[in-house]
């Protein structure tokens, strides 16, 4: 499981640091990361909270690092550890399946170039990732 945990630890840095690129200007790759429909954007996240979202997703890897490394028989963060665990547990899971529009296994709109990226690598990454959560938070 150690294995596991660094992969997804290394992979909440990775999709930080892409939205800290974003959010300083950078262009690859954000054609296929925001949703569009008719060849216009559907989101226009500002450049300060794409910056967030980074902060965001570094912090979920020390959660996934917390709860495979940390002693909680001698640390008091427990319940923080376990309700973060299952927060992003549930949070990755439901990205996954989706608003049944444009996001997600279930969409409607599945022909633009996000609608590709999000079928095959996003919203199975997503679900991998709630499922490792809550490995992590039941183990």
């Amino acid at each position: 499981m150690d294995f596991i945990t660094i992969i997804t630890i290394l992979t909440l840095i990775i999709m930080g640091l892409f939205h800290f690129y974003w959010a300083f200007g950078g262009k690859v790759g954000l054609d296929k990361a925001l949703p569009s429909q008719d060849g216009k954007l559907l989101l226009k996240p500002s450049k300060s909270l794409t910056f967030l979202v980074g902060v965001i997703l570094i912090f979920f890897s020390h959660i996934a690092y917390g709860l495979q490394f940390y002693d909680f028989t001698i640390k008091t963060n427990v319940n923080f550890y376990f309700y973060g665990g299952l927060f992003l547990s549930a949070i990755f899971t439901l990205r996954a399946i989706g608003e049944f529009n444009v996001v997600g296994f279930f969409k409607k709109i599945k022909n633009t170039e996000f609608a590709k990226y999000d079928t095959k690598y996003f919203s199975p990454l997503c679900l991998v990732l709630g499922i490792v959560f809550a490995i992590l938070v039941y183990k």
